[in-house]
């Protein structure tokens, strides 16, 4: 039966980041935004507008990319940060991520001014990618000027389904 004693009340849920500059990122981490945002121009987003790229750093030292691919038949396409991950695990399958970059390049044909951070689809494809590794997995979303270096791919998704 159902108690109807407990008093309501108040949760925040906080989410920790860090706001860095290019300059402030470690050399694997300028790598991985550079990468991205390399990447950003392999997309196919004729509908969109949207150019969006991943780079995923496995523990063999591999960098696993992607970009979004948009079709007509919508939702057919996927994102950058799915394809990353999909091709890292069929090419790779005892490999582990280490960490995520993803970078987005808007209709005006600059980066984003602010960071772009997965769809909720990518959020549970890392996630599951991250839960494999046994740790967790550092994601850096890349804006014009700042870059945010999130914790874990779980901290986008807080209240995710997962054993961690």
């Amino acid at each position: 039966m159902y108690s109807h004693t407990a008093e309501m009340k108040d949760i925040e849920l906080v989410i920790p980041m860090k706001s860095l500059g290019y300059e402030e990122l470690d050399e694997t981490e300028r790598l991985l935004v550079d990468t991205a945002r390399e990447m950003t121009s392999k997309a196919y987003a004729p509908y969109s507008k949207f150019h969006v790229g991943a780079a995923i750093l496995l523990d063999n030292g591999v960098i696993a990319t992607g970009a979004n691919q948009e079709n007509v038949a919508f939702p057919s396409g996927t994102c950058a940060e799915r394809s990353a991950c999909f091709w890292a695990g069929a090419n790779y399958p005892d490999a582990r991520f280490n960490m995520i970059a993803i970078a987005a390049v808007g209709p005006d044909g600059e980066t984003t001014e602010q960071p772009t951070a997965p769809c909720g689809a990518c959020r549970q494809a890392l996630l599951e990618y991250e839960k494999l590794a046994g740790h967790h997995v550092p994601i850096l979303l890349v804006g014009r000027e700042r870059i945010l270096r999130l914790p874990s791919v779980q901290s986008t998704l807080p209240l995710a389904f997962t054993e961690f």
